[in-house]
């Protein structure tokens, strides 16, 4: 089973109404469109409603991939009822959280501007987030690197998306800035997100169309995570 995958076209997308295609052995509800972002990349599944015909509503915890990168499945809160296979359900995410992850998203892939060294982890929360970076000991300070970050937002640059094929990516790989999470592959093209003029990398995650919407961030927080890596964590202010 295919889900047509929405939100990668409009992230701003709140609800829309799809087909039930089927139900896995655990549950999970699967539908042949959907606006909920399955985790992945550091971002967690999107939470919402599903409401039937009839106008019951069933919870969804999260979202998750299937047995491929074709499949959405969305996981019903416990003791929820599921919808029939075939019936059509609005679909509706928890809107609030989303816009909350995709400003902290586009954050962070500022964030590897202003510290640009290579990637090693990474996760995404609800109004915070944090980056793990290969740097050597020394150099950091919170406040300066708010101060740098909080300049790039403040270019209200547009946020756009280009495709190019896995053999463009291949050849180009100073894109990836991610050691550890390798970018969405194997469809035969890659999403590039575009923060125009400072950015350029591979994503299939959620962000903002324009940086102001990000708002105000600080950096709160900079770990010592082994001999280089350290872990630099922001949040929504």
């Amino acid at each position: 089973m295919t889900t047509a995958l929405l939100f990668r076209d409009d992230a701003y997308l709140k609800e829309t109404e799809a087909k039930v295609l089927g139900i896995n052995e655990r549950g999970g509800i699967i539908l042949d469109r959907t606006i909920f972002y399955p985790t992945g990349g550091g971002q967690p599944g999107d939470a919402g409603v599903l409401v039937t015909a009839a106008g019951a509503e069933i919870p969804i915890a999260t979202t998750v991939y299937g047995v491929d990168k074709t499949e959405i499945v969305h996981v019903p809160a416990e003791g929820a009822g599921l919808p029939a296979v075939g019936e059509t359900v609005t679909a509706r995410i928890d809107w609030d959280t989303r816009l909350k992850r995709m400003r902290i998203h586009t954050a962070l892939h500022l964030l590897t501007t202003v510290l640009p060294y290579p990637v090693t982890g990474g996760a995404i929360g609800d109004g915070e987030g944090r980056l793990d970076f290969d740097i050597p000991d020394g150099g950091l300070e919170k406040d300066a690197i708010t101060d740098e970050l909080m300049r790039r937002i403040g270019h209200n640059a547009d946020v756009t998306e280009q495709w190019i094929t896995d053999e463009e990516l291949e050849n180009n790989p100073s894109l990836v800035k991610t050691m550890s999470v390798k970018p969405p592959m194997g469809t035969g093209r890659v999403r590039l997100v575009n923060i125009v003029g400072l950015d350029l990398q591979p994503c299939g995650g959620t962000h903002v169309k324009n940086t102001r919407e990000i708002g105000a961030v600080a950096v709160t927080n900079i770990e010592k995570k082994g001999k280089q890596n350290r872990r630099v964590r922001i949040a929504l202010v």
